[in-house]
Order: C-alpha cells, then structure tokens, then sequence
C-alpha cells in the first residue's frame, strides 16, 4: 500500500480540485514504487505536474482576491523548490533526498489538503468560480481586501 492512499477526507468536493489532488498522490504512489533507474523521469513528472497544480491554484487566488504574495502561494513556492532540488539529486544520481521527500510529501499533503485548500475550495464555491472562464458568479462576495493569509479562518 502506498504511504499517501486517496482517502475521502482529502475530497475538498470541488471535482477540479479533487481530480488534480488525485493524480498527485497517484504520482507520488509511482515515485514511491520505482526503482532507481527510472525514479528521476517519474519525479521529473511529479515536478512538471505539481507545478501545474500549484500554479493553477494561484491563479484562482489572484483571480478571486488573493494578494499576490499571500501565504498559501508562498507555500507553494517553497514546496515546489525542494521538489526541483530533489529532481536535480535525483538526475545526478543521489536518489535518497527523492525518496525521503515521497515519506515527507505523504504527511504534508493530507495537511496542505485539509487546511489551505478547503479554505480555498470554500472561497471558491462562495464565490461560485468556474475555473474554466474564470468567471466570478457572485461578485459581490468577492472580498473587499485582498487576502495575504491562505483564505482559512485562522490565518487572515
């Protein structure tokens, strides 16, 4: 069984969300069972997904209210840069800091999920955004500030 199975309570019910947050842990199931010979393409594609993932979430950010250097956003950036220097060991042929970030990726993801963005998935429902036009169905809902915390009650 891998470390990180999809479970219900990661489902944020966003089915946009939920759909990317799946094929990240399938991925990371993928790292974790590879061998050393074909552990940095897959981690190559774990980087080149994450990426996308969180750099689609941060446009919905900006596009909903979000300050551009609000600390979900942050997080991303700081997370996707070790996924790169893992990436980078890994092609040079030291895969121990990949294989150690799959164990540390499966405590931090259920976290991020749970926390940062179920704050997101409930800003983005109470706005009624589809992120396919980006189109913001109440508008008025939109927050009169911008937002420089991760959008959750306790982190303003």
């Amino acid at each position: 069984m891998p470390a990180l199975p999809w479970t219900e309570g990661l489902e944020l019910g966003l089915s946009f969300m939920d759909d990317t947050h799946k094929e990240f842990i399938e991925l990371l199931a993928r790292a974790e069972a590879a061998d050393d010979a074909t552990l940095p393409a897959v981690w190559e594609e774990l980087v080149a997904h994450t990426a996308d993932h969180f750099g689609r979430e941060d446009e919905w950010m900006l596009a909903t209210g979000f300050a551009l250097g609000n600390c979900h956003s942050s997080h991303h950036k700081v997370v996707l840069q070790v996924l790169r220097d893992g990436l980078a060991k890994a092609a040079s042929g030291d895969m121990a800091p990949a294989r150690q970030m799959i164990k540390e990726l499966a405590v931090w993801f259920p976290q991020h999920a749970q926390t940062m963005d179920a704050a997101l998935a409930l800003h983005l429902r109470g706005l009624g955004y589809d992120p396919e036009t980006g189109e913001v169905l109440d508008a008025s809902a939109l927050p009169a500030e911008a937002i420089s915390g991760c959008g959750g009650s306790s982190c303003s």
